[in-house]
């Protein structure tokens, strides 16, 4: 059949219409042998990423898969599960939700029902409890159908020390937590076999980090030390590109600190908060994106923070 222009059109809408509903293909690439990351979108959530716009781990043990990380919605999950069919038969035997943020662990109810042990820090619990219908409240409107199925489910294990290490068939996985920083159960996933760590959201790279209500720069800071006391050879961070831990420093650890030092600063200065803003010195990391537009909000937060300090 000759395709009339109305009909090479109509024929191409829908083939556009079909990958757009397909949305983002979640697809795990080596970082280490066995070990595996997906780099997700750095922009915001949205009906074509699946509000997966953050980064997820896999690692392939012989006695099963450990995923790093849920996604947003039971929908992304089940895409999240065939990706890791196309890398190992090995069924997702454990998820670790770095923290209480929607992508890293909304999809828990996909995995729960499959059987995997769902783990993350004790100090996640109150913050999934309390920003759960929240997080839900705020993704449907944004992946309307996407979003079917989805329901708050808590981790099946909590973790209770600031260091947890584990066997899973024959990798050792190391937990660190030191009181989170952008969520209060933020937790750094430390492979100690093949110099890898899944930092969750503790490290941003390529884009400015977020702060929000239930952020603390003190305890961050914390968090990131105990990053660089690891001194890992592959920094896979929470949003940005596979890296190291100089790129980490340079987009996170710097600015956490540089921030802290300003608004400390100007706190026992009595400086006002606007000034103390307007003087911040954000050269040095006006390569991240989004900078221009969330630097002032960080500075606000930080200032306001260490005043109740």
């Amino acid at each position: 059949m000759t395709l009339t222009p109305t009909r090479w059109l109509l024929a191409g809408l829908a083939t556009a219409l079909s990958f757009s509903a397909q949305g983002v293909e979640v697809v795990f690439k080596p970082v280490a042998p066995n070990v595996y990351a997906y780099v997700g979108d750095t922009e915001g959530r949205t009906y074509e990423n699946e509000a997966i716009n953050a980064n997820l781990g896999l690692v392939v043990t012989p006695a099963g898969a450990l995923l790093i990380d849920s996604g947003a919605s039971y929908q992304g999950a089940k895409q999240i599960a065939e990706a890791v069919k196309k890398v190992t038969p090995q069924p997702i035997k454990w998820v670790m939700n770095t923290g209480g943020q929607d992508h890293r662990w909304l999809g828990n109810g996909y995995f729960k029902a499959q059987g995997a042990e769902i783990m993350a820090h004790a100090n996640a619990e109150a913050d999934m409890k309390a920003r759960g219908p929240e997080h839900l409240k705020a993704n449907a409107p944004v992946l309307k159908e996407k979003m079917e199925g989805t329901e708050p489910a808590l981790p099946t294990r909590w973790l209770k020390d600031a260091d947890t290490t584990l066997d899973m068939g024959g990798v050792t996985v190391q937990l660190v937590h030191r009181g989170g920083g952008h969520t209060p159960g933020d937790t750094l996933v430390w492979l100690p076999q093949s110099g890898v760590v899944f930092t969750g959201d503790v490290v941003y790279v390529d884009r400015i980090l977020g702060l929000h209500p239930v952020s603390k720069t003190k305890t961050w800071v914390q968090s990131f030390e105990a990053l660089e006391a690891l001194n890992p050879k592959v920094v896979v961070p929470g949003h940005g590109s596979v890296s190291t831990l100089a790129q980490a420093q340079k987009d996170t650890g710097n600015l956490l600190k540089a921030l802290r030092a300003h608004m400390g600063q100007a706190v026992e200065a009595g400086t006002d908060m606007s000034t103390a803003i307007k003087s911040f010195d954000a050269a040095p990391f006006k390569h991240l994106k989004h900078v221009d537009v969330w630097l002032p909000q960080l500075a606000n937060r930080t200032y306001l923070e260490m005043e109740m300090e």
